[in-house]
């Protein structure tokens, strides 16, 4: 099983912001194409570990991963198999991510 390790402050930016690309070059959007949906493509299992970064906007969670189902058709079925999520720092981080993504799916 091939598993991608994905912190967020070391491979992306300590302040994820906004929504889309045009708002800026560590949007949600960004993180979701240049470096989620590939990780997910070509590995059966990311963890992304979100400590250290100087918080999350709810439009940068909802784009980065409610994007996953939205906008790349993903199911929440199979993000609920390959994401594994760490945030010792704000463990409610992980629930309000699930939520974009189940949410996502009724849209």
């Amino acid at each position: 099983m091939s598993v991608a390790q994905l912190v967020v402050t070391k491979r992306f930016s300590e302040y994820p912001a906004g929504r889309y690309r045009a708002d800026g070059s560590f949007s949600g959007e960004v993180f979701r194409e240049d470096l989620l949906v590939p990780l997910l493509a070509k590995h059966d299992e990311v963890h992304i570990d979100l400590d250290g970064a100087m918080g999350y906007g709810s439009s940068f969670l909802e784009e980065a991963f409610g994007g996953l189902v939205r906008v790349r058709r993903l199911s929440p079925d199979q993000l609920h198999r390959q994401l594994r999520f760490k945030s010792d720092e704000e463990p409610a981080l992980i629930d309000e991510i699930w939520f974009y993504i189940d949410g996502a799916a009724s849209r």
